[in-house]
């Protein structure tokens, strides 16, 4: 397959998991009894960790704690395994396949709480959701306000996330969706279409095989308030192994820090081990997007570390969907997330 290849598949993970349920797994996970997990041959505990895709900058972090040490110095012998077209993380945290898996959006957790699956967010590595909306370059456009009246080609999972909030936002109408098949050509023939897209991604696949800069808007600079590369953590495997727990989100942490903010090389050979697809290129335009815009350590993380998840936001992302019908009023979205394997945050965090 070819880089273009490579970077096509990308929007159909973020389209396919954006609706993502908890499929089989609220009756699997429910029957969990003892979860405690038993350390290997030297003593480190064991965890597996499924990502949403192959491996990508997007995941840079953990690949960094893994190159550098970060996670055994702890302790722990973790694996990471990565996603791809037919992997349903929900599905390897119920059968046990997996203790740990990433939720790529908060629909992800609070689909699991609508479903009673007894699984929540322990840490947000991105602080934005890297969702975007392209368009070509146009002088008029300022911000997303001035997207109205203008089609949109969204895939068919997106309709009932990210959409869900730009319509409650700014009045957006439904008879402006047009069917998104992965495939720029149509936004490419029409100057006025406004096209989905991952920061990371399809902008410089635009950039680089249209000829021309679009003109992005990420949702989150304006207020969209999903957070993205979530770690997602059965309840009774957290009950059960808090400080290993503790122990994979400090490491994750560190790893996220030095990804961003020191050399990546170490995290992009392991990366490009485990997806021969992926090239430097790739990865070094998604790294320096992620620091440009703040992604791992903007907002709250300057504030209170990386990784970090407030309350209110939870709240803000829950109003708007529950207005919008995708949840019931009543659904107790406090159960999506915990704060309490945090660094810093004490076990009677909640």
């Amino acid at each position: 397959m070819t880089s273009r290849g490579n970077r096509q598949l990308q929007p159909h993970r973020r389209a396919l998991l954006a609706g993502v349920g908890a499929i089989a797994a609220s009756s699997a996970l429910a029957g969990c009894g003892d979860s405690q997990v038993a350390p290997d041959a030297d003593g480190r505990i064991r965890l597996r960790f499924a990502t949403d895709w192959r491996a990508q900058a997007e995941h840079g972090g953990f690949y960094q704690a893994l190159a550098s040490g970060a996670y055994e110095r702890r302790g722990l012998n973790v694996q990471i395994i990565q996603g791809g077209p037919g992997v349903n993380v929900p599905q390897l945290l119920a059968s046990g396949a997996v203790e740990l898996g990433m939720g790529s959006n908060s629909f992800i957790p609070m689909n699991l709480v609508a479903q009673g699956a007894p699984v929540k967010a322990v840490a947000a590595f991105f602080q934005k959701d890297p969702q975007v909306l392209i368009a070509h370059p146009d002088p008029a456009l300022r911000s997303i306000a001035d997207l109205a009246g203008r089609p949109f080609l969204l895939a068919d999972a997106s309709i009932n996330a990210f959409w869900v909030w730009l319509k409650a936002r700014y009045g957006f109408t439904d008879d402006q969706v047009r069917k998104y098949n992965f495939n720029p050509a149509p936004f490419l023939a029409d100057p006025r279409a406004v096209q989905q897209g991952y920061l990371t991604s399809e902008p410089w696949t635009i950039e680089t095989e249209a000829g021309f800069v679009p003109r992005i808007f990420l949702l989150a600079d304006e207020g969209y308030p999903s957070y993205a590369t979530m770690v997602l953590a059965p309840n009774a495997f957290a009950r059960d192994n808090g400080e290993a727990l503790r122990s994979f989100i400090a490491a994750s942490a560190e790893g996220w820090r030095d990804y961003i903010q020191g050399d990546g090389r170490a995290a992009d050979t392991l990366i490009r081990r485990d997806n021969p697809e992926m090239t430097q290129a790739i990865l070094d335009q998604a790294r320096a997007k992620l620091k440009a815009n703040g992604i791992v350590d903007g907002g709250d993380a300057a504030l209170y570390g990386l990784g970090t998840m407030t309350e209110e936001r939870w709240q803000a992302f829950f109003d708007v969907t529950s207005q919008a019908g995708v949840y019931p009023s009543d659904l107790d979205w406090r159960q999506a997330f915990t704060t309490q394997y945090l660094p810093g945050r004490g076990r009677g965090g909640r």
